[in-house]
């Protein structure tokens, strides 16, 4: 299997909401409703069709349209409408800045109410032992999620509704969240237990293999059956589609992930290849950074994995290291063809070529109309992929070439200053057990959710 490379792999453009859209069902819709069309028909299909001179071989022309008709579940006896799916299924189309064809919107649509599914599922269950989200923590979490865009919450508020969302669905995410999460805690976490064996294990190994390469992996988990595996497969390929086309992997993650790490868009942090099943280990290690690959066949579903960075292991990384820059940019005016860009461009590149020094960044940015912007205590693992070889490369003083866009303008980065990583420490045993103790909780997690689907009385209007 070919990872490929995702363009979405920029800088600070993660769809960074501190909420979590909760699980993808197993159950296919479209397979639910052919069933229970199919029970409807019998004998008097031939006394329909003589009482309406109905032809005998039917020919449908045109498409359905989804908006005559909008999907809607009763779950436990709580409505879930189409106005819910509408507005959940417009976080997601926002989220992937409106790239999302209309094949994929309708796909996209029978999963969004899945999730609301099992959303509401998991808020029926916390209520059920007693755990109930105040408004002020669900108000505390909006704003955060607000500042995320930088806006307030009223500003927030008018923003979702110019994409055809609503607050009160980002409200509903929060709460399902909070209320899982809780319920998880008093339910599960306590009867998970790690041993100081265990840890020392992990440490040992760790120390073993030190100098060798770890992966920093997003992975987007969709759990599949016999029965639905085929269609599992496709919805995985649909989303590497997406990404492929601009998508946010971390905005994917949050909205189908089943794993528990949906909540930070299906981080799992630094592992080693030893750490994960074979098939993921297999996939990451012939991989680069920015690549996704998938889907994956593991134990009870499919797995896309991302690889977001890599390191070695206890080992100082040159990416670690802290840089003092100068930037200086020029932009280009509205209707600026390529041509003319290109010409700008090269003299500017002709122009910083000169620079020996930040003490001379100044007094060219003014001669060339450029305007300089000081940055401090750059991590050069932070910055784009395609810079990152080459600042390593630079020594105090020199500049990068120039790099840009016509959209973005055109920029060039002096090194000021830079301070050396230091070498690695393993992890204590408090986070090397807390994350030893969340790979347990994920598990029964998914095997808890799968009840509640199993036992719910769910009807499809």
């Amino acid at each position: 299997m070919q990872p490929v490379v995702s363009p979405s792999y920029r800088l600070g453009q993660s769809f960074r909401t501190s909420v979590r859209a909760l699980l993808l069902s197993s159950i296919l819709l479209g397979s639910s409703v052919n069933h229970v069309a199919a029970q409807t028909v019998g004998d008097d299909d031939k006394v329909a069709t003589q009482q309406l001179n109905l032809p005998k071989d039917v020919t449908i022309f045109g498409k359905s349209d989804p908006n005559v008709r909008k999907a809607t579940a009763i779950v436990n006896g709580r409505i879930i409408t189409g106005t819910d799916v509408d507005q959940r299924l417009a976080l997601i189309i926002t989220a992937n800045g409106g790239k999302v064809s209309a094949e994929e919107k309708e796909r996209l649509r029978v999963q969004v109410l899945r999730n609301l599914i099992d959303e509401t599922l998991q808020i029926q269950e916390a209520a059920a032992h007693d755990i109930k989200v105040d408004k002020a923590e669900i108000d505390q979490s909006y704003e955060r999620v607000a500042a995320n865009f930088r806006q307030s919450p009223a500003q927030f508020d008018q923003y979702l509704r110019t994409q055809g969302s609503a607050p009160a669905s980002i409200r509903r995410q929060i709460e399902g969240e909070l209320a899982w999460s809780r319920l998880l805690r008093r339910n599960i976490q306590p009867f998970v237990n790690v041993s100081a064996d265990e840890v020392k294990s992990v440490v040992d190994r760790m120390n073993a293999a030190k100098g060798s390469d770890e992966y920093r992996i997003g992975e987007i988990y969709l759990s599949a059956t016999p029965e639905n595996q085929a269609q599992i497969v496709t919805n995985a390929r649909n989303i590497i589609e997406q990404i492929k086309q601009g998508g946010s992997f971390a905005a994917y993650a949050r909205q189908f992930s089943e794993a528990s790490t949906a909540a930070v868009g299906g981080d799992l942090g630094w592992v080693r290849p030893g750490q994960l099943p074979d098939e993921l280990a297999k996939a990451a290690t012939e991989m680069q950074v920015g690549q996704i690959a998938g889907p994956i066949p593991v134990p009870g579903g499919v797995s896309l994995i991302y690889v977001m960075d890599k390191r070695k292991v206890l080992t100082a990384d040159p990416r670690d290291a802290l840089l003092s820059l100068k930037q200086l940019s020029i932009s280009f005016p509205a209707g600026t063809t390529k041509e003319q860009a290109s010409s700008r461009a090269a003299a500017f590149a002709a122009q910083t070529k000169s620079i020996k020094g930040c003490g001379q960044a100044n007094e060219l940015g003014g001669k060339v109309g450029a305007d300089v912007v000081d940055n401090d205590n750059v991590k050069v693992r932070d910055l784009p992929p395609q810079l990152q070889d080459i600042l390593l490369g630079l020594q105090v003083g020199q500049a990068t070439p120039p790099f840009g866009s016509i959209n973005d303008g055109v920029r060039v980065l002096v090194v000021c200053g830079r301070d050396e990583a230091s070498g690695a420490a393993a992890p204590n045993a408090e986070q090397i057990m807390a994350q030893l103790e969340e790979e347990r909780v994920n598990k029964r997690a998914r095997i808890y959710l799968r009840d509640l689907r199993r036992d719910a009385v769910i009807d499809y209007n």
